[in-house]
């Protein structure tokens, strides 16, 4: 393989060698950001936090995911499963009843997705108070900007109302030097 070439199309870097954000590439066929893209949406952290207490039927698991449409959770299901997270076992009776469970790599991952909780609920204050006083600057920050409109379109008024600037001066009824 030639200098600098990647030894596939979806290569995106080799975190092993040490921490480098660079190496989420920024190209959608590289497979660390589908697989991180994959884990990070809400509903694949919901169902697998959910999956770890025990395996669940897809109704158990869409009445405890608040707000999941039936299509988003077999969408969810699939794409763990075929990532090799989640199982799906199909038993043989009538009705036909299907179970899903973590896998063993789903269990590791439920692992890192606690830690987060966990720093989650231990810096939420510290999140809510820096959200309100963004809150308040750029509300501020608007209320600014908003005067200085209001404030240009008055000027502009009035200048229109006198009948233009006069031969000597701006647009802001100014004399240049």
């Amino acid at each position: 393989m030639e200098d600098g070439t990647s030894p596939s199309l979806s290569y995106c870097g080799d975190t092993d060698d040490g921490y480098d954000v660079r190496q989420w590439d920024v190209r959608e066929d590289c497979e660390v950001r589908q697989i991180l893209d994959r884990i990070a949406d809400k509903w694949s952290l919901l169902v697998i936090a959910l999956l770890d207490q025990r395996s669940l039927r897809f109704t158990e698991l869409r009445r405890q995911v608040d707000g999941i449409s039936q299509r988003m959770l077999a969408r969810t299901l699939r794409h763990l499963e075929r990532d090799g997270l989640v199982s799906r076992t199909v038993h043989p009776s009538v009705p036909p009843r299907v179970d899903y469970a973590l896998t063993p790599l789903g269990a590791t991952l439920h692992e890192t997705i606690r830690a987060l909780v966990t720093w989650t609920e231990t810096h939420q204050q510290e999140i809510a108070a820096a959200r309100a006083a963004y809150d308040v600057r750029a509300a501020a920050e608007q209320r600014q900007a908003d005067e200085e409109a209001a404030a240009r379109t008055a000027l502009a008024r009035a200048v229109l109302e006198r009948g233009g600037p006069g031969p000597t001066q701006d647009v802001a009824g100014r004399v240049p030097r």
